[in-house]
C-alpha cells in the first residue's frame, strides 16, 4: 500500500513543483509594485518556506522513492517523517506570508511608503496565521481523506474482496470522522477571528446588506442572488436568528452591514457569498460520510454497503473543491486590499498595460491547464487498477538496479 500511494505522493510532488514556479514569475509580471512595497516581510517569510521545501522536502523524497533497498526500513521511515515534517513547515511559511497580509503587525512604514520589519515574532505569529495554519492543515488531511476514500470505493466496487483496497477505504473513513468535527471547531474559531478584523468579509460571507431590526438577529441566508449595484439580494431563502447563533453565539447578535461599510471597501459579494456556502455544504456532506461510515462500520456493513461506495465515489473531490471554495472566500473576500486596510490591489499591480495583463494571465491559466491536465491523465492512470501484494514503487527498474537483489 505504502508503494502503491507513493506513486501518487510523486506525481503531486512534480505536479506541484511545476505549478509553484510560475507563482514566483508572477510576483514580478503582475504584482512588482506589492514586492517593492512588501517584499521586506514577504521576502524572507517566502525564502524560508523555499529552503523547507527544496532541501528538507527535496532531499528526504528522494530516499522515499529510491532508497528503500539501499538504506534500510528504519531510515526509510525517518525520510517518509521528514517529508511530512518538511511539508507542514513549507505550509507554516506560506500561510504565515499570507496571513500577514490579512492581519499585518510588527511593522513600520517607511517614508517612501515601503514595509519594515519591526517584530519578526509578530509578523510570523501575526493575529490571524494560528487559525489560518489549523484550518488549512486539516483542509489538506480531509481533500486526502475523500479522495483516499473515493478511489478506494471504486476499486472495491470492481474487486470486493481486495484487502488492500478495504484497508485504505477504512482508514480514509475513521480519518473523515475524526477531523472533520475538529474541523468544523476550527472553522468556527476562525470565523469569529475574521468577524473581528475583516467584518466586511463576513458580511459579504452572510450577504447582509442593511442591518436587521433591534433584536431580530442576523438570519441564515440559505440562498440568495447578491446585487452589488442595488445593494440588496434577490431570491433571498432566510432561517431567522440562525447566522446569530454560530457568528455571535447569541439568537439576537447582530453583525456589521455591507451599508455600513464605504462602497470602495466591499468584496465582490457574489463570489464570497456562494463559495462560502460551497465550502461549508461539502463539509456538511463530509461530516454525514464520516458518521454514516460509523453506522455501517458498527453495522458490520461497510464493505458491502454499495450505494455507501457510490457515494463515496462522488465525494473523491468534495475535500479539495472544498479547500478551493475556502481559498476563495478568504482572498477574495478581502478585496480590494492586499496588505488588509494599508495596501489596495490596485496600488500593488505592476506598471503594465492590460494587454500584457491580459496575455500573461492567459499564458499562466494555460500553463495551469496543461500541467493539471497531464497530472490528472497520469493520475487516473495510475489509480484504475487496485493495488496489488507486488506492487511496484515509483520507479521500479532504477530502484532494482541500485539497491539490494
Amino acid at each position: 500500500m505504502y508503494r502503491y500511494w507513493l506513486k501518487v505522493l510523486a506525481l503531486n510532488v512534480a505536479v506541484g513543483t511545476a505549478s509553484g514556479l510560475i507563482l514566483e514569475y508572477q510576483f514580478g509580471l503582475n504584482w512588482s509594485r506589492l514586492s517593492t512595497q512588501a517584499g521586506d516581510i514577504l521576502g524572507p517569510l517566502m525564502f524560508y518556506e523555499v529552503l523547507a521545501a527544496f532541501f528538507l522536502e527535496a532531499g528526504f523524497l528522494g530516499i522515499m522513492l529510491f532508497g528503500l533497498k539501499k538504506v534500510g526500513p528504519r531510515i526509510h521511515f525517518f525520510a517518509t517523517c521528514a517529508v511530512a515534517l518538511g511539508s507542514l513547515i513549507s505550509a507554516f511559511w506560506i500561510l504565515s506570508a499570507n496571513s500577514w497580509m490579512h492581519t499585518p503587525a510588527g511593522y513600520s512604514i517607511a517614508t517612501d511608503g515601503r514595509f519594515i520589519a519591526d517584530d519578526w515574532w509578530a509578523i510570523i505569529f501575526n493575529p490571524s496565521f494560528p487559525y489560518r495554519l489549523v484550518h488549512m492543515t486539516l483542509a489538506a488531511l480531509l481533500g486526502s481523506g475523500t479522495l483516499v476514500a473515493g478511489i478506494s470505493a471504486w476499486q472495491l466496487l470492481r474487486a470486493p474482496e481486495n484487502p488492500r483496497a478495504r484497508l485504505t477505504y477504512s482508514m480514509a473513513l475513521w480519518a473523515i470522522v475524526v477531523l472533520i468535527p475538529v474541523q468544523i471547531l476550527a472553522g468556527d474559531l476562525h470565523g469569529e477571528h475574521s468577524f473581528k478584523v475583516q467584518p466586511q468579509k463576513v458580511a459579504a460571507i452572510e450577504g447582509s446588506w442593511t442591518p436587521p431590526a433591534e433584536g431580530a438577529g442576523e438570519p441564515l441566508r440559505l440562498f440568495a442572488i447578491p446585487d452589488m449595484t442595488a445593494r440588496r439580494n434577490h431570491w433571498e431563502v432566510a432561517i431567522p436568528r440562525i447566522a446569530s447563533l454560530y457568528l455571535r453565539h447569541d439568537l439576537s447578535g447582530t453583525i456589521a452591514a455591507l451599508d455600513e461599510f464605504p462602497p470602495e471597501d466591499i468584496p465582490p459579494v457574489p463570489a464570497v457569498f456562494f463559495a462560502f456556502r460551497v465550502m461549508v455544504g461539502l463539509g456538511l456532506l463530509m461530516l454525514g460520510q464520516g458518521l454514516t461510515g460509523l453506522v455501517l462500520r458498527r453495522r458490520q456493513r461497510l464493505y458491502a454497503a454499495r450505494w455507501m461506495l457510490r457515494g463515496c465515489v462522488l465525494m473523491t473531490p468534495a475535500g479539495f473543491v472544498a479547500m478551493l471554495s475556502g481559498w476563495v472566500v478568504t482572498e477574495v473576500g478581502r478585496q480590494p486590499f492586499t496588505v488588509y486596510g494599508l495596501l489596495r490591489t490596485t496600488d500593488g499591480l505592476s506598471s503594465v498595460s492590460r494587454q500584457q495583463v491580459i496575455k500573461s494571465t492567459w499564458f499562466i491559466l494555460s500553463f495551469y491547464l496543461l500541467i493539471f491536465g497531464v497530472g490528472l491523465w497520469v493520475l487516473l492512470r495510475i489509480l484504475r487498477e487496485p493495488p496489488h501484494e507486488d506492487e511496484a514503487g515509483p520507479q521500479p527498474t532504477l530502484a532494482d538496479e541500485t539497491g539490494d537483489s
